[in-house]
């Protein structure tokens, strides 16, 4: 029997190790002697991992080798699903405090958008890192112990991706998104990076629970960005679900220097690279809150 290798898990890269990013996985490669591994961990992924350790009673050590065995053996793309972490028209109708932690995100997605507890400003998730969009244009990013009533999330992996350069305006881009799909049957994320003319986005301040989003339309400053280097995030989603999700493109832009950004209300393209993945499954989490519970929700 061969020997059995050892894992060394790090909340930090150690100082030996260098990295050109700070979320980069680091394996020690350089002791052939024996099998042991050393890998550094983002703080927020080592920390679920004790936090699981600990609700479960399991050693951390067999969690990572659990969740290792069925990556190796189900292949390295994850489960191309989208997840909602509450039906949205829970939140339309007022209800915006749930318990749906930012760190439960990602063990679902690391792509996606949604908004934060008491609808205090708009959410943007890109390559795993999750920022809040305040209400006066500002990004922050956040930690996992902040909560959300609604998120969007998958982890994004583009099947076809298109180079765009020209001079769209939102109708326009519409048109091109739309004709970009197969189907408008199908779930899919779109991710779109670039340069733009002009965007036009809104987040929203900080709300009192049980007042519906339209009831609300006061509180949506807009900001206008001119000759800007973005990142769209969202998805597409079928009318016939729009009681789950908002249905057509629902699109958030962040700045390139991750600073600023909002929900997309109008756009002007220059050039921009489109990235769109069909995503033919949505797993939906019901809260266990009991403001969800007792909301009459007929459709």
């Amino acid at each position: 029997m061969s020997p059995r290798g050892r894992v060394h898990l790090l909340p930090a890269p150690p100082p030996f190790i260098r990295t050109t990013r700070e979320d980069e996985l680091m394996f020690e490669t350089d002791r052939p002697a024996n099998r042991d591994c050393l890998i550094s961990l983002p703080p927020d992924l080592f920390a679920m991992l004790e936090e699981l350790g600990s609700s479960t009673g399991e050693p951390v050590a067999g969690i990572v080798e659990q969740a290792l065995r069925s990556y190796l053996r189900n292949g390295s793309k994850p489960d191309n699903s989208v997840y909602l972490s509450a039906p949205v028209n829970a939140m339309m109708k007022g209800f915006y405090r749930q318990n749906t932690a930012i760190r439960d995100l990602h063990r679902h997605g690391d792509f996606g958008l949604g908004t934060f507890n008491d609808l205090d400003g708009e959410m943007v998730m890109l390559d795993g890192r999750v920022y809040q969009l305040r209400a006066d244009g500002k990004a922050d990013e956040v930690d996992g112990a902040v909560r959300t009533p609604f998120a969007c999330v998958t982890f994004f992996s583009a099947d076809t991706v298109e180079e765009i350069e020209g001079d769209f305006d939102t109708a326009g881009f519409n048109t091109l998104l739309h004709r970009m799909i197969p189907s408008e049957n199908m779930l899919y994320a779109v991710r779109i990076d670039g340069l733009f003319r002009h965007v036009n986005v809104w987040s929203v301040t900080r709300q009192e629970n049980y007042r519906p989003v339209d009831e609300t339309g006061e509180n949506f400053p807009s900001f206008v960005y001119e000759n800007i280097e973005g990142t769209m995030a969202g998805f597409y989603t079928p009318k016939f679900i729009k009681s789950l999700n908002l249905a057509g493109f629902h699109l958030h832009f962040m700045t390139a220097d991750r600073r600023r950004g909002g929900h997309v209300h109008e756009c002007r393209l220059e050039r921009i690279r489109i990235a769109l993945q069909h995503v033919p499954r949505l797993t939906l989490n019901l809260p266990m809150t009991l403001d969800y519970l007792t909301a009459l929700l007929p459709r």
